[in-house]
């Protein structure tokens, strides 16, 4: 099966673009926001969608979500197919283990997508890298991972979770995802967004994915 073999912890690289050929796994070290030296030069953020970290920009993290960050690094693919199978089905969430006592949910954003053709323009990727700097600065990011297209399909899909969907969203406002956004619709054929709960119930030690209906998930 595809894993990822790179440092989980390093920033992704998007210099690559079209030509990468490995899927990219990045788990936020201890969930901190960016260290303030790589804040500079950076737009104001949305004022009516503040970062939710904490003033002194050390890790804000419950013991669930410690646990599933370190489940995390043995995240992978189940099939080459991931783009156009069920997200429950796309993934090794069975073999991700949690302590037992331990009792949570988490908001997981998928995004599936194809190219145009000929639209492999560089300032999508330079706009993507931006807008994922944003979340990690934002705070509550717990997993980024991408795909790469498949060879026949063209399909692609890359995925977040996160502590909660109010880290989510107030991720999601800010100018650089907006911006990624509106290029996005311009460079792909298919681009869509599906939104999943992520549960760990105590007395179990694995997680289950369910499809989000509404309301608040996690804190």
């Amino acid at each position: 099966m595809m894993s990822t073999q790179e440092d989980p912890h390093a920033l992704p690289n998007f210099e690559s673009g079209p030509n990468l050929t490995a899927p990219k796994l990045y788990l936020p070290p201890l969930l901190s926001s960016l260290p303030e030296h790589l804040l500079h030069h950076q737009p104001p953020l949305d004022p009516q969608y503040p970062p939710l970290k904490t003033h002194t920009r050390l890790p804000d993290i419950d013991p669930a979500s410690l646990s599933l960050h370190k489940a995390l690094h043995h995240f992978k693919p189940l099939t080459t197919d991931y783009a156009s199978v069920p997200y429950a089905d796309a993934f090794n969430w069975s073999e991700l283990v949690l302590p037992e006592e331990e009792e949570r949910e988490w908001y997981c954003v998928v995004f599936r997508s194809k190219r145009k053709p000929g639209r492999d323009d560089i300032s999508l990727y330079d706009a993507d890298k931006h807008a994922h700097e944003e979340a990690i600065r934002n705070g509550g990011l717990i997993l980024y991972w991408y795909g790469v297209p498949n060879e026949v399909t063209g399909m692609n899909l890359a995925t977040c979770i996160w502590q909660s969907r109010k880290h989510a969203t107030a991720a999601n406002s800010q100018p650089h995802h907006i911006k990624a956004m509106r290029l996005a619709a311009q460079a792909y054929e298919i681009y869509t967004l599906e939104r999943y709960r992520l549960q760990k119930l105590k007395g179990s030690s694995n997680v289950t994915v369910h499809i989000y209906e509404g309301g608040e998930v996690g804190w």
